[in-house]
C-alpha cells in the first residue's frame, strides 16, 4: 500500500511540476483519439481523413482552449455528414448548434466529458461515465454527458442509414430529410442511456457529499448498480438495442474504475475519524474530521521536524523567562533597563525570523 502512495505522490509532484507540458500533451492526446475515431466511423469525405489533417489538427488544439477540441470535432462531424448529404449536414449543424448552447450555458468547465463520452462509447465502456463524473463533477454534469450520448448516437444512427441515403435520388429532399430525424428521433438506446446516466450521476453525487462513513465506495457501489438497474428495465420495457452483457460487464469496470478514482482523489482513512464541537456567538458548529492517507515522513523530514520542534521548545521557553521577568518588574515597580529592553527586542526580532 505504501508503494502505491508513493507511486501516486511521485505522479502528483511530477504533474504539478511539469503543468505547463502535462496539460498540452494531454489535450493532445485526446484530440488525436477523438479525431481518429470519428475518421474511422464516418470517413465520407476524404480530404479530412488524413494522417497529415488530423495531426495538425490535433496540435492547434494542444495550445488552444480545452473547448477548442468540441469545436473541431464538430467540424469534422458536420464536414463528413456534408460529404454524404446536405440533409445529413442540415440536421446534425442544427442539433449540434442546440448542444453546444446547453454546453456553455450549464457545464462549459465539463469539456473534458463531451469528448471523453463519444470516445468510451465508441471503445464499449460508456458505463464508466456516470460514476466517475458522480464523483467528480456535479448535477451540471448531466448536461455534458447528455450531450456526449446525443453526438454519439447522431452518428451511429446516420452511419445506419447511410446506404439508404446514397441509393436515393438526390432531389426528393424531404423524404431524406424526415428519413434522418426519424432514424435520430427513433433511436430508443439513446433515450435509455440519457435517463439512466442522469439518474446515475445525480444518486453518485448525492450519497457521495452525505457525512457518513464510506461515502465514496458506498456511492460507487449503489450508483453502478443504479445504473445497471435501470439500463436493464428500460431495455427490457422498451427493446432496445443495448447488450446486456455488455451492462454486466460495463458495470463491474465502472466499479473498479470507481476505486481507482477514490484513490488517486479521495483516499482517507475511516477508522480515525473524528468529531469537533466549537461555537461563537451566533452558532454552534459540529466538525468531522476525516484524515487523508499519505506517504509517512522520511527520515530526514522527521529529523528536521524534530529539529524545528527543539528549537521552538528553546524559543518557548525564552519567551516565557521573558515574560516572568517583565512580570516581575512591573509588580516591582522597577523600569527595565536599556540593555534589557534591547535584549528582549532582539529575542522577539529573532523569533519571528
Amino acid at each position: 500500500m505504501s508503494a502505491l502512495l508513493e507511486t501516486r505522490q511521485i505522479i502528483r509532484n511530477f504533474i504539478n511540476k511539469y503543468e505547463a507540458y502535462v496539460k498540452p500533451v494531454g489535450k493532445l492526446f485526446v484530440a488525436l483519439l477523438a479525431l481518429i475515431l470519428i475518421n474511422g466511423k464516418l470517413g465520407y469525405m476524404d480530404k479530412i481523413d488524413n494522417v497529415a489533417i488530423v495531426l495538425i489538427v490535433a496540435l492547434m488544439c494542444s495550445f488552444m482552449p480545452s473547448n477548442f477540441i468540441v469545436l473541431m470535432s464538430g467540424l469534422f462531424i458536420v464536414a463528413h455528414m456534408y460529404a454524404l448529404s446536405l440533409e445529413c449536414c442540415i440536421v446534425v449543424l442544427v442539433i449540434f448548434l442546440v448542444l453546444f448552447l446547453l454546453y456553455l450555458r450549464f457545464s462549459p468547465k465539463d469539456m473534458m466529458v463531451v469528448v471523453l463520452t463519444p470516445i468510451c462509447c465508441a471503445m464499449g465502456i460508456p458505463y464508466v461515465i456516470p460514476v466517475a463524473m458522480g464523483l467528480l463533477g456535479g448535477p451540471y454534469s448531466v448536461i455534458s454527458v447528455a450531450c456526449g450520448l446525443v453526438a454519439h448516437f447522431t452518428m451511429k444512427s446516420i452511419t445506419g442509414i447511410a446506404p439508404t441515403l446514397e441509393g436515393m435520388e438526390s432531389d426528393d429532399m424531404a423524404t431524406r430529410l424526415r428519413l434522418v430525424v426519424d432514424a435520430i428521433v427513433d433511436n430508443k438506446a439513446m433515450l435509455v442511456m440519457i435517463i439512466a446516466f442522469a439518474i446515475t450521476i445525480i444518486a453518485v453525487y448525492v450519497i457521495k457529499n452525505l457525512s457518513i462513513n464510506f461515502a465514496w465506495p458506498i456511492a460507487i457501489i449503489s450508483g453502478s448498480l443504479i445504473d445497471a438497474i435501470i439500463m436493464l428495465i428500460c431495455v427490457l420495457a422498451t427493446d432496445a438495442e443495448v447488450s446486456v452483457a455488455g451492462i454486466i460487464l460495463g458495470t463491474l469496470l465502472a466499479v473498479v474504475v470507481g476505486f481507482i478514482l477514490q484513490f488517486l482523489f479521495f483516499n482517507v482513512d475511516y477508522n480515525h475519524v473524528e468529531k469537533v464541537s466549537f461555537e461563537d456567538d451566533d452558532y454552534v458548529y459540529y466538525v468531522k474530521a476525516v484524515p487523508k492517507v499519505g506517504v509517512s515522513k522520511t527520515s530526514r523530514g522527521s529529523s528536521s521536524k524534530g529539529k524545528k520542534k527543539s528549537s521552538g521548545s528553546s524559543s518557548s521557553q525564552q519567551r516565557a523567562k521573558s515574560q516572568t521577568q517583565q512580570r516581575t518588574r512591573s509588580q516591582s515597580g522597577a523600569r527595565p533597563s536599556t540593555q534589557a529592553m534591547r535584549e528582549e527586542r532582539n529575542y522577539y526580532d529573532d523569533d519571528e525570523e
